[in-house]
C-alpha cells in the first residue's frame, strides 16, 4: 500500500485508515454523519491525493484528447475544466475524469486512483498522433476544501479572488504561501468549495494553513466515507459502483457529456444505442419502508420479478431517508415508479425519484 504525504498526519488526528485503490486512506475521523453534516453546513477538507494526474501536451494534444474522450474538449478555453469519460471499444467506460485546459497545447487529466495504470496504458495505446504524455500522479497532491463556508474561510490564504472562480473554472496562483497552485472550483459534494492541486512537498504546509484558516468557521478533516455519502446524495456516479467497463454511458445517464459532433472511440455504437434507447437505465430511488439498500441487492417490480440491481446505497445524513442508485429495465425507470429492494429475505418498498436526492438550502 502507498501512503499520501499526509498519511502520518491523518493517523495523529485519529483517522481510521483503510486500504483504498492501492493507498492507505482516511475513511473517517469522528464518524461519517458528523463529517457529512460539517461539509453540508460549514466546510471540511479531504486528502484525495490518491487521484491520478496526466499531462497531455504538444501540438497534437487536443487531437488525442478528442479521440479518447466523449465530451468536446475543443469547447474549452484556458482556465476551464470539463467532466468527461474514456469509452472502451465494447460499449463500456474505462474511467470518468476531469480535463483542465492550461493552454492551447497543455491539458491536465485527473483520473480515478484505482484506474491510473489502466488509463495510462489505454491513452498510450491510442496515442497514434504522438502527443506528449506524462504521468504526474506521484508528483501531485490534491486537497478538496468543500462546503458553503469554504470560499470565505480560505480567502485569507490567497490573493486570487475565490468568489470570482466560476464552477468548473480554475486559476493558478499562490495559495497558503505556496507558488503555482491550481485552485479549481470543482468538487464531488454538491456543497460548493474548490480543489487544490499542489506538489507533494507543498501539501503538508497547505494542509496546516487550511485547518488554521478554517478554524473559526468550524472546519474538520473529512474521510472517504463521508465523501461517498455526499456524492451519493447528489446522484453522482462512482466508478467501480455505478459505472465500469460493463456499463454503457447512455444507460448511466451520461449522454449529456457524449458529443457526437466529433469522432471518438466507439462513437458509432454509442450513437446507435442513444437513438434506439438503452435497455436499462440508472435511476435514483428512496425506500418507503425501513431498511438500507446496499450495492448488489436485487431490484424487483411489484410482482416480485427481478428488474435490476442496486449499485450504491446509504442512509442519507442530510435527508434522513434511505437512498440508492441502481440499474433497472427501462420501462421501470420513470419517476414515481414503485419498485422493491431485496434486503436479505425481505422485499422492501421503494420509489424511483429524480436526483439529486439533496437539493441544498
Amino acid at each position: 500500500m502507498k501512503n499520501t504525504a499526509l498519511t502520518n498526519i491523518h493517523k495523529k488526528l485519529g483517522a481510521k485508515i483503510v486500504p483504498f485503490a492501492g493507498y492507505n486512506m482516511p475513511v473517517s475521523y469522528e464518524g461519517v454523519n458528523i463529517e457529512h453534516q460539517t461539509v453540508r453546513e460549514k466546510l471540511g477538507v479531504f486528502d484525495v491525493s490518491h487521484m491520478g494526474e496526466f499531462l497531455i501536451s504538444g501540438p497534437n494534444a487536443l487531437e488525442l484528447i478528442q479521440k479518447i474522450s466523449s465530451n468536446d474538449a475543443s469547447k474549452l478555453k484556458d482556465g476551464k475544466a470539463q467532466y468527461t469519460y474514456l469509452p472502451n471499444k465494447t460499449g463500456g467506460i474505462i474511467d470518468d475524469l476531469i480535463i483542465y485546459r492550461m493552454n492551447e497545447e497543455k491539458y491536465l487529466l485527473v483520473v480515478n486512483a484505482a484506474n491510473i495504470d489502466k488509463d495510462w496504458n489505454w491513452i498510450s495505446e491510442n496515442n497514434t498522433v504522438n502527443a506528449d504524455i506524462k504521468d504526474l500522479s506521484e508528483e501531485y497532491a490534491l486537497l478538496a476544501i468543500q462546503g458553503p463556508k469554504a470560499i470565505e474561510a480560505m480567502q485569507s490564504l490567497t490573493e486570487v479572488d475565490l468568489k470570482a472562480i466560476k464552477f468548473y473554472n480554475f486559476e493558478i496562483g499562490k495559495f497558503a504561501g505556496q507558488e503555482h497552485v491550481i485552485i479549481s472550483a470543482t468538487g464531488y459534494t454538491g456543497s460548493g468549495g474548490f480543489e487544490i492541486y499542489c506538489k507533494q512537498d507543498q501539501v503538508e504546509a497547505i494542509w496546516k494553513k487550511v485547518l488554521e484558516a478554517g478554524e473559526d468557521y468550524g472546519i474538520k478533516p473529512i474521510g472517504l466515507a463521508a465523501r461517498d455519502t455526499l456524492r451519493l446524495e447528489m446522484g453522482f456516479c462512482l466508478y467501480g459502483n455505478d459505472i465500469d467497463e460493463e456499463t454503457s454511458p447512455i444507460e448511466a445517464g451520461l449522454g449529456w457529456i457524449t458529443k457526437f459532433s466529433k469522432d471518438f472511440i466507439n462513437a458509432e455504437a454509442l450513437k446507435k444505442e442513444k437513438e434506439e434507447g438503452p435497455k436499462r437505465k440508472l435511476v435514483g430511488f428512496e425506500l418507503t419502508q425501513k431498511g438500507i439498500p446496499r450495492k448488489g441487492y436485487s431490484i424487483k417490480n411489484k410482482d416480485g420479478e427481478e428488474i435490476g440491481e442496486v449499485t450504491s446505497g446509504t442512509m442519507s445524513p442530510s435527508t434522513g431517508k434511505a437512498i440508492g442508485l441502481g440499474y433497472v429495465k427501462t420501462p421501470y425507470s420513470k419517476k414515481g415508479e414503485e419498485i422493491r429492494i431485496q434486503i436479505r429475505k425481505k422485499e422492501v418498498d421503494a420509489v424511483v425519484v429524480k436526483t439529486p436526492f439533496y437539493k441544498g438550502e
